[in-house]
């Protein structure tokens, strides 16, 4: 479009859905199932973790700020995507659009920040264990949270703010959701400084986070088998094999979904199906891989309902019992 639009009054258009009118309200309906069984798996995590005091270690003290993050990403995605169904309006004005790519973004960001930090605490306690309780102090571990989260904020934070006060010249979101590529390609100028500042942060997040992990998981895999410890081996190959399978089908995605934008040959429907599978999957999968499957955890789940149908079943035989009583 040849005239510029201010980014304060400008209503833009996501890309449609293409829903069929006798599948919107299933499909309304599976997307508000799916997003509340997200906030029910994730919330129980928090809640066990907080609950619970022996789970205030590092290891459940960093996985507690994974359930907080994939619930900050599925409300960013969820909520706008069902009332668009139900509505059938794919509008948005541009602040919220905005929010939208900045909670994206920072849910993203911070997916891999977070398993970092996790993968370094496996490192230390198996393959430095005399060192595990001087290294991870409360003191160390509120510094690793703190700066995994400054980390996430200021280098997303950096990422939205070189695209936001500029002037556009479209009003179509090339995408089922707001993110940076999508609101790039409706300014009207120069966006060099945005591209060289979003290809700097992929390689950050998906490229040195990524040795790292690798670094910490290759040397768990090493100690594991020098030691030839086979209840420790089993375990930490079960524990390592499961967080790499999961941080490589992130960083797969991920990159492809940012990458996607860059090449117009990359298929519209193969992008959608890849950039929502980035906000769909993840939050539902990581409170069972990290969570449920987790011994500790599963443990305190059970001992918690447990306790709950105890106390029912004393307050029916209670009940019972008064009734039996003669007056």
């Amino acid at each position: 479009m040849d005239s510029n639009f201010s980014i304060y009054t400008t209503t833009l258009t996501l890309e449609p859905l293409d829903i069929p009118s006798s599948h919107i309200f299933p499909a309304f309906l599976i997307g508000t199932l799916t997003y509340c069984a997200v906030l029910v798996f994730n919330m129980t995590i928090i809640l066990t973790i907080a609950f619970n005091r022996k789970l205030h270690k590092p290891m459940y003290i960093l996985l507690f700020n994974m359930p907080v993050n994939d619930i900050m990403g599925s409300t960013a995605f969820f909520p706008q995507l069902v009332s668009s169904i139900l509505s059938q309006n794919r509008s948005i004005t541009y602040s919220a659009c905005f929010v939208q790519a900045l909670l994206t973004h920072l849910y993203g960001a911070g997916s891999f920040l977070i398993l970092t930090a996790m993968a370094y605490d496996r490192y230390i306690a198996i393959c430095c264990p005399l060192k595990y309780n001087t290294l991870m102090t409360p003191n160390n571990l509120l510094k690793i949270i703190i700066l995994m989260w400054t980390i996430d904020f200021t280098m997303i934070g950096l990422l939205l703010a070189f695209s936001y006060h500029k002037e556009i010249c479209s009003t179509k979101i090339v995408d089922l959701f707001c993110n940076n590529p999508s609101l790039m390609k409706l300014i009207c100028g120069d966006t060099r400084l945005n591209n060289y500042y979003g290809l700097f942060t992929i390689a950050f997040y998906n490229g040195l986070l990524l040795l790292v992990i690798i670094f910490t998981y290759v040397h768990i895999l090493l100690t594991v088998v020098i030691k030839r410890q086979s209840d420790a081996k089993s375990k930490a190959i079960q524990t390592c094999g499961t967080h790499l399978i999961v941080f490589l089908c992130l960083e797969f995605s991920a990159v492809f979904a940012m990458l996607a934008h860059r090449f117009e040959a990359v298929s519209l429907n193969l992008r959608r199906v890849i950039g929502a599978s980035v906000m769909i999957i993840p939050p539902i999968v990581n409170p069972l891989v990290y969570g449920l499957k987790t011994k500790e955890i599963r443990q305190c789940l059970n001992l918690f309902f447990c306790k709950k149908l105890l106390t029912k079943q004393k307050e029916k035989h209670k009940i019972r019992c008064m009734k039996n009583q003669p007056n």
